[in-house]
């Protein structure tokens, strides 16, 4: 835990004040997790699966509207076989066990990234879970999956110039991005004590605030995301202005 003051008076706290909207993670420490205790990587991914569910579960109880987890990068790919092979069948495993779930607390489960290239088995559970909850309200919880924040822009691009040509804004860009849809990102958080953003969100981190914890992924509970969120209640959001612009009511006031 980070924190300790007693989890139900951090989560009673963090409700009292505006929350993010949008929350995305980037889950790191798997590998070290496992290999600190001499346990193969995988492994680290396993308990990395049982922080999804607890993260998932605290955001929801709280009020977060999105979670966006970067769960598998396009760069990840390069990994030896076997780690991947595993990885899949560990996505394949969650997706067939937590439809339940999902579909009890109200979750609707979104993807981005370049889906075509996921295994079928993967992508027809995918597929199948994102069918059954696409009627639920209470949080979006997106998976980026063989995901890259420069592929998503150069994707963005092609379809945005394609469609507007030398009319094309800011805007357009925006709307053709996979997260298009998906509450702006608020808080950015990063795990296992790394500094980096590892080619996430890149475009839609442009305003988001920065958490980075030191806690490794499988150790992340509601503890360290309700801080994560205290810690983005306690900035001031500016997006360029001044703080006297926005003590008087913006820009011209």
């Amino acid at each position: 835990m980070t924190s300790i003051e007693p989890l139900a008076a951090l989560e009673a706290r963090v409700k009292t004040r505006p929350l993010p909207r949008h929350v995305a993670i980037i889950m790191d420490g798997n590998g070290r997790w496992a290999e600190q205790r001499g346990l193969p990587r995988i492994a680290g991914h396993r308990e990395g699966s049982e922080a999804v569910r607890a993260v998932t579960r605290a955001a929801r109880r709280v009020g977060i509207e999105a979670l966006t987890l970067y769960a598998f990068s396009a760069e990840n790919w390069a990994r030896p076989y076997a780690e991947v092979k595993a990885l899949m069948q560990l996505l394949a495993d969650y997706l067939e066990s937590e439809r339940g779930e999902m579909m009890e607390n109200g979750v609707r489960l979104n993807a981005i990234g370049e889906l075509e290239r996921l295994p079928r088995n993967v992508a027809e559970r995918l597929a199948q879970a994102r069918a059954e909850t696409a009627a639920n309200r209470d949080l979006v919880l997106t998976l980026a999956l063989s995901y890259g924040g420069r592929q998503e822009i150069v994707h963005a691009a092609r379809a945005a110039a394609a469609a507007k040509g030398a009319a094309l804004e800011a805007e357009d860009l925006e709307a053709a991005l996979w997260t298009h849809g998906l509450p702006p990102l608020d808080l950015l958080v990063r795990t296992s004590g790394e500094r980096r953003i590892s080619n996430f969100l890149l475009w839609q981190c442009a305003y988001a605030e920065l958490h980075f914890s030191d806690v490794l992924w499988p150790d992340f509970r509601d503890a360290e995301l309700f801080a994560a969120v205290a810690d983005f209640q306690g900035r001031q959001r500016r997006f360029g202005l001044t703080g006297a612009q926005l003590a008087d009511g913006g820009p011209g006031k």
